[in-house]
């Protein structure tokens, strides 16, 4: 039998390990390192990529920071999650307040140190970063669209970590981009209709408290007709491979998604939504590899000879 105390020591590690929401930073991981080898860096053997000791250092800082931003937004939103998310609320208030802001503090510490053996440009980097999420919690959360857009930027910014160490930029990168940015910004505003009694209770201006959800659905009915932009590009002009399978498909799906937003009223409504557009953008990840699946069926860009 295990005693209290080493019961309670696990529970705070669940605790800490839903803080900083460790079920989404593998994926993160995943798509940096996918995104590496099949966009950024597509005439590298992928074994050379995967084996980059500096990417290495470029992945697990992006990682530490991502914690530290979900500890720090989880610091600010502690009341507003008490009323959106009171299961998991009570979950991370299993780890103090303080201990929250000393675990804060030591990751941004070790990204620092981490930047530091990457170079001067990862330093000004990942300081920029770290500041950005900090303001984006303490200010820009709370501001109506500023906030959104904020967040989808938040979201990206690892993947201009990858290509700012590769300097290899293509035109279809930014199409990449663009429809994950999309994407992205759907997302927060889904999530700002499931958290508006929170929102309204702490005074968050955001889209669907300022405007009212009728101007939020629209707003989203009209970002879902904008992917049709990098869609058609990704689909018709850039070479992805058989990763256009995963665009037309993603382009179906987004045409349901629309249809459903009409007539979503409800917060059960809107965690469908978001749902969708998680599945979506997950999907998304591991269907990198369809550029080329050579280099899992065969493994020939393995080789390192």
């Amino acid at each position: 039998m295990l005693s209290r105390k080493t019961k309670l020591t696990m529970m705070k590690i669940i605790s800490m390990f839903s803080v900083v929401r460790g079920y989404n930073i593998p994926v993160v991981v995943l798509a940096q390192y996918l995104s590496a080898i099949y966009i950024f860096a597509p005439n590298k053997r992928a074994l050379n990529v995967v084996l980059d000791g500096v990417l290495f250092l470029i992945v697990l800082a992006s990682s530490l920071t991502i914690a530290s931003g979900y500890i720090i937004n989880n610091f600010y939103d502690s009341n507003k999650d008490l009323i959106n998310r009171p299961t998991k609320s009570m979950l991370d208030r299993l780890v103090s307040q303080k201990t929250k802001l000393q675990v804060y503090f030591t990751l941004n510490f070790i990204v620092a140190l981490l930047a530091c053996f990457i170079s001067f440009r990862a330093v000004c980097f990942f300081s920029a970063y770290i500041f950005l999420i900090w303001l984006y919690s303490h200010k820009l959360k709370r501001k109506v669209i500023i906030g959104n857009l904020t967040a989808a930027l938040l979201a990206v910014l690892p993947f201009f970590a990858i290509l700012l160490y590769y300097k290899n930029f293509y035109p279809e990168i930014m199409a990449h981009a663009s429809f994950l940015g999309i994407l992205i910004l759907m997302r927060e505003i889904i999530k700002d209709l499931e958290n508006i009694q929170g929102d309204l209770a702490n005074n968050y201006q955001t889209l669907p408290v300022k405007y009212g959800e009728k101007t939020a659905h629209s707003i989203l009915t009209g970002l879902t007709i904008f992917t049709l932009v990098p869609l058609y590009f990704l689909i018709e002009v850039y070479d992805v491979g058989y990763m256009d399978l995963y665009f037309y498909s993603a382009a179906l799906g987004l045409i349901g998604f629309s249809l459903f937003v009409s007539r979503s009223r409800v917060k059960k409504d809107y965690l469908t939504l978001h749902l969708i557009l998680k599945f979506l953008i997950v999907t998304g990840v591991f269907s990198i590899v369809l550029i080329n699946p050579k280099v899992l069926v065969h493994g020939r860009s393995l080789l390192p000879f």
